[in-house]
């Protein structure tokens, strides 16, 4: 379970996010939504432990990031915006990497990539360098580095960015997948007909508070749209120049 409550973090007397608070539940995919200044990346880094909030907390299986940092991260994985690739590196290669920085014993390690590779269907990529891939390929390495370390909560910002119709199809399966399975998932997407089918629940930042959250059935209610979109332009329209 990841849990925010209160956060807050200003850059000198710029307010990255005032005021946000959401628990996200195990077994659920949590949906966070937000227009560009947002304060949605920076609530996602304090969660992974990037930046230390200047009041409120973060909790990862009860965990604080900023001050156990080394148990939050082994409970979390994280797909970062970027996701970038070590240009020499083959996909095989980041997978191994990344499961030996969590320590993963060689076996357990080999175990993980082999099975990634095939749930990320990366097995004509395996062994090519990642400068020579597409952007929907790294972004899939990305995510299977994320995670190589089986953990029981993710943080996933855009993982089907750049992917074609059937990548992006194989991403939000084994996403349904890992929360059917009892894990907590936040999962961020500009694209609203994929968050209205993927996520659970849905919480939406703006100005760096939370505008609205709850089912996406009860977001459209909130707002007396019928569509997500409608909903969540109704709700952030004018701060998003949607106005």
């Amino acid at each position: 379970m990841i849990a925010v409550e209160g956060l807050r973090k200003h850059y000198g007397r710029t307010a990255a996010v005032e005021d946000v608070s959401f628990v996200a539940q195990d077994g659920c995919i949590t949906g966070v939504l937000g227009p560009n200044g947002a304060g949605k990346t920076t609530s996602f880094r304090a969660i992974a432990g990037l930046v230390r909030p200047d009041r409120g907390s973060v909790q990862v299986d009860g965990h604080d990031p900023a001050r156990q940092p080394r148990e939050a991260r082994r409970r979390l994985g994280v797909l970062a915006e970027g996701g970038e690739l070590y240009a020499r590196l083959t996909a095989r290669e980041h997978l191994r990497y990344a499961g030996a920085l969590h320590g993963l014993a060689p076996a357990a390690l080999e175990a993980s990539v082999a099975r990634l590779i095939e749930e990320l269907e990366l097995q004509e990529i395996a062994d090519r360098r990642a400068v020579g891939l597409s952007q929907g390929e790294r972004r899939r390495v990305a995510l299977g580095r994320a995670l190589v370390h089986d953990p029981r909560n993710l943080l996933l910002d855009e993982p089907t960015r750049g992917l074609d119709v059937m990548g992006a199809r194989a991403v939000r399966r084994l996403v349904r997948r890992l929360a059917e399975d009892g894990r907590c998932v936040v999962f961020s997407s500009h694209v609203m007909q994929e968050v209205a089918a993927v996520c659970d629940r849905i919480v939406i930042v703006g100005a760096g508070r939370v505008r609205a959250a709850g089912t996406p059935e009860e977001v459209r209610a909130s707002a007396g749209r019928d569509s997500l979109e409608d909903a969540f332009v109704a709700l952030l329209g004018s701060e998003a120049g949607l106005q």
